[in-house]
């Protein structure tokens, strides 16, 4: 297989397999043992910037270390691996923090299947307050129950 093809299915399969990263932490390192830097992101605050916001340096710390390694080892694996890692999180900074809850005002509307679907995910998530009982733990991918309502309720705005 070409070298490009190889490092496209990496930089593609380390994003898709960047999801179940992201629910596994969400689910039991955000919502476990760190709870006290996601706790502000489920309560309604003024403030811009919350603790939460801390695991974006958790999250991009190895994709620079592989982008570091990757780029003085000839660009090999390790870049590609680390970039799938970034376009993750780019993906999710938009979803999650454009989209989802309008820290940046870009996208405000959406007749978007896809984006009613999310939203409607991430809000049953927040209907949770506290660490315990939460549902919905993924940013990018939603449960097919999700789907269906959204099918359900084609016409509701989010």
């Amino acid at each position: 297989m070409d070298n490009w093809i190889y490092y496209l299915l990496l930089t593609i399969g380390t994003f898709i397999f960047m999801e179940g990263v992201a629910w596994f932490t969400h689910k039991f390192v955000m919502h476990g043992l760190l709870w006290v830097l996601h706790k502000d992101h489920h309560q309604k605050k003024p403030h811009f910037f919350e603790k939460n916001d801390a695991f974006f340096l958790i999250f991009a710390t190895p994709s620079i270390i592989l982008f570091f390694l990757g780029a003085k080892a000839g660009f090999n694996w390790m870049f590609y691996i680390g970039l799938g890692i970034l376009l993750y999180g780019i993906a999710y900074f938009m979803i999650h923090d454009v989209i989802i809850h309008q820290r940046f005002k870009w996208f405000s509307r959406s007749n978007s299947r896809y984006i009613k679907t999310i939203k409607r995910a991430h809000k049953m998530h927040h209907k949770h307050l506290d660490r315990h009982h939460g549902e919905s733990f993924g940013m990018l991918f939603a449960a097919q129950k999700y789907w269906q309502q959204t099918k359900k309720n084609k016409h509701e705005t989010l």
